[in-house]
């Protein structure tokens, strides 16, 4: 089954995880396999926040083990993606893809990273107490939010590091993957259908109108903001219910 090297691609380009033995990893496709990589984030730090419960730390403290768990089994990939597309997006139009290029983080990205964690784990640490299936449906819905950024918007640099994600995409098919999921996901409840649509789609087409396309970073910039926003939403509908 070809599809599954591409699985192995994923796993391997989206996590820290150990690479899978005996699979030859393809990394031309592994996009559409994102949402999947999202799910088993999603399943460790629900299994982390659930332990740390039964020991008794509290919502707050545990919501921040879990927002760091996140990052840590991400690689950082995405949340570097945050800070370099508020540096582009806070330099001008003449300069956004020269200051996105920048290894240097300007104050812009480093704001944007503090205030967007700071609202992911206020709303995590508001909503996981009696909703923890929000943890594992979180980090799926943020990584639908490039695929639609993929499919909708031009790819801004010819030679970038992602460039291969809109090359060997196909939209129509990416999409397989996330739709067999939500008969499972189903299981959460349907309420968090219209939210993940609205938290994964808005970046992506803020920011593609914005800039007038993607890069690598701004795809990383749409899971990051994602995430949060989906928590956020869920967190104000669950208080509102």
């Amino acid at each position: 089954m070809p599809w599954l090297h591409d699985l192995a691609g994923a796993w391997i380009f989206y996590t820290v995880l150990p690479a899978w033995p005996g699979l030859t990893p393809r990394f031309e496709r592994i996009a559409r396999f994102a949402p999947w990589i999202g799910l088993v984030i999603g399943v460790i730090q629900l299994f982390v926040w659930w332990a740390l419960h039964l020991v008794g730390w509290t919502a707050w403290s545990s919501s921040a083990v879990v927002v760091a768990l996140g990052v840590w089994l991400s690689g950082g990939l995405h949340h570097d993606g945050l800070m370099d597309t508020a540096d582009g997006l806070g330099a001008g139009a003449e300069r956004r893809l020269a200051a996105m290029d920048d290894s240097r983080v300007g104050s812009s990205g480093v704001l944007a990273l503090v205030m967007v964690m700071l609202l992911q784990l206020a709303a995590m640490a508001e909503l996981v107490t009696h909703h923890p299936m929000a943890l594992l449906l979180a980090p799926f819905w943020a990584r639908v939010s490039p695929l639609w950024a993929m499919a909708r918007f031009p790819y801004l640099r010819d030679q970038g590091t992602a460039a291969f994600h809109r090359r060997h995409g196909q939209p129509g098919w990416d999409a397989v993957p996330t739709v067999l999921c939500l008969p499972f996901l189903a299981l959460a409840g349907w309420v968090w259908l219209p939210i993940g649509l609205l938290a994964a789609l808005l970046p992506a087409e803020w920011c593609g109108r914005r800039l007038g396309g993607h890069t690598g970073d701004t795809y990383g910039a749409c899971v990051v903001v994602a995430e949060a926003s989906f928590l956020l939403l869920m967190a104000v509908a669950y208080r509102l219910a």
